[in-house]
């Protein structure tokens, strides 16, 4: 598949690594469907958009509303004729330790319900729900050949203070596997990619010591650039015969 055959929708396609999906597959001559929570960073990325070779529409979407994510899916379908392709992108964090004392008081603090749904709700039942109406249509449509690419996470093999992050991102991939195999006797590939510290707004607005402790655990000592991500998307749109694996780009931070 060429990547200016796609019309694809991104989750979280208005802002940091999403945004940067959704321009570059648009400059490629893909169609996109950005979908979101934000309106102004809808509004960013379509302006961004204008005169580049593909066609970006941009969706108001939260991705853990079953409603909405059928309802967007549906018009972005209406609106390109059919879609061949997802990248689950969307997700956010509620980091937190599962259990912490405080050192003055004694007092033992839990990381919250509250916490830990939030990040399943978007990080892994919104890819599910993303995915099962996207591929429902491209089964009954027959669209094929079509691609699903989810964004994973290197803290899919655990992260401290990421409990909930972690045990997402895990889910992603081994629901990838399982979709793939489903999947393929339809034409349908699915894989994933797992970023290490990627260049982002997010980690930009780190402390600069911080910043410098998080570059210090990578081997190759930087940050990743979403363009390397991206290289990994088009490395999975391109490949005809790759599908059911993650790609680990991280800089070596897994090793």
């Amino acid at each position: 598949m060429q990547i200016k055959d796609l019309k694809i929708i991104v989750t979280g396609g208005a802002s940091g690594m999403g945004k940067h999906f959704s321009l570059s597959f648009c400059r490629e001559g893909a169609r996109v469907a950005a979908f979101d929570i934000d309106p102004k960073g809808l509004e960013s990325v379509a302006m961004e958009a204008k005169g580049l070779p593909g066609e970006l529409k941009t969706y108001k979407v939260n991705v853990a509303d079953e409603a909405q994510v059928v309802a967007g899916v549906e018009q972005a379908w209406s609106d390109f004729g059919s879609v061949n392709g997802l990248v689950n992108n969307a997700g956010i964090f509620r980091d937190g330790l599962l259990v912490k004392v405080d050192k003055q008081s004694g007092k033992v603090s839990k990381l919250t319900r509250e916490q830990w749904q939030a990040v399943i709700d978007v990080d892994l039942t919104g890819p599910f729900l993303m995915t099962r109406e996207v591929v429902a249509r491209m089964v009954e449509h027959k669209v094929n050949p079509g691609v699903v690419a989810s964004i994973s996470s290197v803290s899919r093999h655990g992260n401290m203070g990421q409990s909930n992050y972690s045990a997402a991102k895990a889910g992603l991939v081994a629901d990838t596997k399982l979709w793939a195999h489903e999947l393929a006797r339809y034409g349908i590939r699915v894989a994933a990619i797992a970023p290490g510290f990627i260049r982002t707004p997010l980690l930009e607005g780190m402390r600069p010591e911080m910043l410098e402790k998080v570059v210090s655990g990578v081997p190759l000592r930087r940050l990743g650039e979403p363009a390397e991500i991206f290289a990994g998307l088009r490395f999975i749109v391109e490949c005809d015969y790759f599908t059911g694996r993650c790609l680990d780009i991280d800089g070596g931070l897994v090793l």
